[in-house]
């Protein structure tokens, strides 16, 4: 389809470590983050005709009460959880695209009341991580997987057994998300992190030890999208979404929470049909990505997806990191110079669109010089996953 919208704010609060935001409610997080989206767009909040959410939603009505909206002409949402990031933001431009909204914000809003690394273990049992067995997990349950970190775990051993990938490729990953997090005062972690102090960390799940997880964290961001006409007359230059997919792969989900994944797609990130479609819409490849900003909950699935949209070959992601290709001074494509899920904060994926957005516009704190195209990746996870391509006139 023809795209025709634009990303023209971007909002957030400050990010926070689980816990830290108890005395607020999960709606006060959002409406700040909202509000300062709109601030940053130029526009008012009455002026919000539409939302496009994932991970669940929200109370639209409350919402729509709650900012005075003047009239809502559409609301929906990605069904999953963080793998939804990027594609909410191509639904709304979807949404702007067909007529249906004008102004359509995405947002989401993190307070982890429970511990989100529980997320499959939701009921039974005698602890946070107890679970019942019932048909759909009579495989998992019982052979101990109760974590993503413990499933995403199997397809690391698996990649290491067919590609011969190291933890110190695992490594490269942390260690440079790190150090691009570093400058970046929004960044929750940002101590050095070196070879020695991740080999010497905790092993969690083998082979994925505490740097291979990403942060528990609390906050909102925001993204207003509109159309093309209306963003060249606000504050910023316009980030045009070029492209966007979400879905995937049918069956790769299957070794997350249930079994029986086919070999052929263990060992990737399950991105390459979305990929696929990503490049075939916008008439562009990898080679053309000034910034990646890539769903990074776990280090492998980093390197998985670099080879999923063509930055490197099947196997080479290990060696394509570890040699400098991700970072903001390296020899390949930057990846994640905010410091992503692992460093700045885990905001379930929307820190990488403000990322995207901010070094599109040429303000970003690790600013690639002369970025115009720019990738969004959502969660690697159960259907559905999505992907956003974004980019400014040349």
């Amino acid at each position: 389809m023809t795209r025709s919208s634009s990303i023209v704010g971007v909002g957030a609060t400050p990010y926070y470590q689980r816990g830290a935001t108890v005395a607020r409610t999960t709606m006060d997080l959002l409406i700040e983050a909202i509000r300062n989206a709109v601030d940053d767009a130029g526009l008012q909040l009455a002026d919000i005709d539409g939302f496009a959410l994932y991970s669940g939603g929200y109370d639209t009505a409350l919402l729509a009460q709650t900012l005075g909206l003047r009239e809502l002409r559409f609301s929906a949402a990605i069904t999953g959880t963080g793998g939804g990031s990027a594609g909410a933001v191509g639904l709304a431009g979807m949404a702007v695209d067909s007529g249906a909204a004008e102004v359509v914000v995405t947002a989401i809003a993190v307070q982890q009341r429970r511990r989100m690394g529980a997320a499959f273990s939701p009921s039974g049992g005698s602890g946070p991580y107890a679970g019942t067995p019932t048909a759909e997990s009579d495989f998992s349950v019982p052979s101990g997987l109760l974590s993503p970190g413990q499933s995403f775990a199997m397809l690391a051993q698996r990649h290491m057994h067919v590609y011969g990938t190291t933890r110190e490729h695992f490594a490269s990953v942390a260690i440079t998300t790190r150090r691009h997090a570093q400058t970046r005062q929004s960044a929750l972690m940002r101590d050095e992190l070196t070879l020695e102090s991740y080999l010497a960390s905790r092993m969690i799940a083998d082979p994925l030890c505490l740097y291979d997880f990403c942060l528990e964290s609390e906050g909102a961001v925001a993204v207003v999208t509109t159309t093309d006409r209306r963003a060249r007359e606000l504050a910023h230059r316009p980030v045009r979404i070029l492209a966007s997919a979400h879905g995937g792969t049918g069956s790769w989900g299957k070794a997350l929470t249930w079994m029986n994944m086919p070999a052929d797609s263990f060992v990737t990130s399950g991105h390459q049909s979305l990929a696929q479609r990503l490049w075939r819409e916008s008439g562009l490849s990898a080679s053309d990505v000034d910034v990646a900003l890539l769903y990074d909950h776990f280090t492998p699935m980093v390197l998985m997806q670099l080879e999923d949209y063509g930055f490197c070959g099947p196997g080479e992601g290990g060696p394509y990191m570890a040699d400098g290709g991700g970072a903001i001074d390296g020899n390949g494509t930057p990846v994640n110079p905010h410091g992503g899920n692992l460093s700045e904060a885990y905001i379930l994926g929307m820190t990488h669109v403000r990322e995207a957005v901010e070094q599109l516009r040429g303000n970003a704190v690790n600013q690639v010089d002369g970025a115009e195209v720019a990738l969004v990746t959502g969660g690697p996870a159960p259907l559905p996953s999505s992907n956003l391509l974004l980019g400014v006139e040349r």
